[in-house]
């Protein structure tokens, strides 16, 4: 049997992109727990709020860039400031519809992101994260 991660998060403000990412989790079955934020600021807030009955600290972040309120960049640039006990342990990767080079870029600057890749979320996807970053 292949290791669980504890929780997902998604990070993104396309309610029907959260929809189907959670199916694309829930049948891949490796994955206890998903929780979304639909901005930035509501992951700050998640991330921060460690006493809430509903927290479990997510391994794997999924950032979408385009949000309104605090788009992924600016939600990156917060969440390097956290501390280090309410950051993810793991994985932060972007997942969005962008295609520009210099989004890919941008997001390589940030020594959190450990990848970039384009929606949607596959099985594939989240098999090559566990294997890199969870056996």
């Amino acid at each position: 049997m292949k290791k669980q991660i504890k929780c997902i998060m998604l990070v993104d403000d396309d309610p029907d992109d959260n929809y189907i990412h959670q199916l694309v989790i829930d049948e891949w079955g490796h994955c206890d727990a998903v929780r979304v934020a639909e901005n930035g600021v509501d992951a700050l807030a998640y991330l921060s709020d460690t006493q809430s009955p509903d927290y479990i600290r997510p391994e794997v972040i999924l950032l979408d860039i385009n949000m309104p309120g605090m788009n992924g960049f600016e939600f990156l640039e917060e969440y390097h400031k956290l501390a280090d006990n309410l950051k993810s342990h793991v994985v932060v990767m972007m997942l969005t519809t962008s295609l520009n080079p210099a989004d890919a870029q941008r997001a390589g600057q940030f020594n959190e992101v450990t990848g970039y890749r384009n929606k949607p979320l596959t099985k594939a996807m989240l098999d090559d994260v566990l294997r890199q970053y969870f056996t």
